[in-house]
């Protein structure tokens, strides 16, 4: 009988797996199949390193869109990634146990907000602040990478803190034993023996912010042209393909499908980046 449930069982778990591999299977040969012709229609070197988006003119060039999309990302990496991970380490190994009973549920709060809540945030909030403090209008680069990092930080916590808490507590304790202090041991021990779940953690939130688009939208100011400067609105690959989708035809909508082939690209090269650093750190 146990035998019989556990057959059916596998066929069911292999079922579902087959299952997600068929539908990642079908994105890509939709996203491939209508993008790859029209890459090749444009021009590779026209539609990848064009400096004009104008679809009236059948002029397709995403160059301002592939620097405003790695600008932010890189804006958000910069804010995100050292408060999610000090937070982290702060949340394992120093924060008191009535504070973790509040500060955890806060953290998973964040996770759970919805992202055109942080875009009205940003919207009401950031831009007028930037805008009277630092001069322009507020929608720009700098305020959807502010934005984005606080967007990453919980799945950035969440993972690096699941990280440092796998960790064996001998290597901390060992650390202890020869002299170390309870910051060192921390720092110098539990720290580098959890840096490959680390890193999951900044590759998730690295994708989590390439892949926004409601919240960057409210207030990256959406300008398709070349990225002038920190203070000056911005347009992402996902920005521009949510504008303009429900109206484009023709050329216009596959030259929005092929910057979906692009973006894919990306988040393919980040994952496979991320699994070359995991088998590096695994070998050391």
């Amino acid at each position: 009988m146990n035998k019989g449930k556990e057959k059916i069982m596998h066929w069911v778990f292999l079922a579902a797996a087959c299952a997600s591999v068929a539908l990642v299977a079908m994105i890509c040969v939709f996203l491939f199949a209508n993008g790859l012709p029209t890459i090749g229609k444009i021009g590779v070197t026209d539609f990848l390193l064009g400096e004009k988006w104008r679809p009236n003119n059948d002029i397709y060039g995403i160059l301002p869109m592939i620097l405003g999309s790695i600008y932010v990302t890189i804006g958000a990496i910069i804010t995100g990634v050292p408060i999610g991970l000090f937070t982290a380490i702060f949340m394992a190994r120093f924060c008191p146990p009535l504070f973790y009973r509040f500060l955890k549920p806060a953290v998973e709060l964040l996770a759970g907000i919805p992202s055109v809540i942080y875009g009205f945030f940003g919207l009401v909030i950031m831009v007028p602040f930037i805008r009277d403090n630092l001069g322009g209008t507020g929608s720009s680069m700098l305020t959807a990478s502010l934005l984005l990092g606080m967007m990453i930080l919980p799945t950035i916590i969440s993972v690096a803190e699941a990280a440092l808490r796998a960790v064996p507590n001998s290597y901390y304790e060992g650390a202890l034993a020869l002299g170390a202090g309870h910051v060192r041991s921390v720092f110098f021990t539990i720290v580098p023996a959890a840096k490959s779940g680390i890193m999951a953690g900044i590759i998730l939130g690295i994708g989590r912010a390439i892949g926004e688009t409601m919240a960057v939208i409210m207030v990256a100011g959406n300008q398709a042209r070349m990225p002038q400067g920190l203070l000056e609105g911005v347009r992402t690959m996902t920005t521009n393909i949510v504008i303009e989708m429900g109206y484009a035809a023709d050329l216009h909508r596959d030259a929005l499908i092929a910057t979906a082939v692009v973006l894919f690209i990306f988040i393919l090269i980040i994952n496979l980046t991320f699994s070359y650093l995991k088998g590096r750190v695994v070998q050391q």
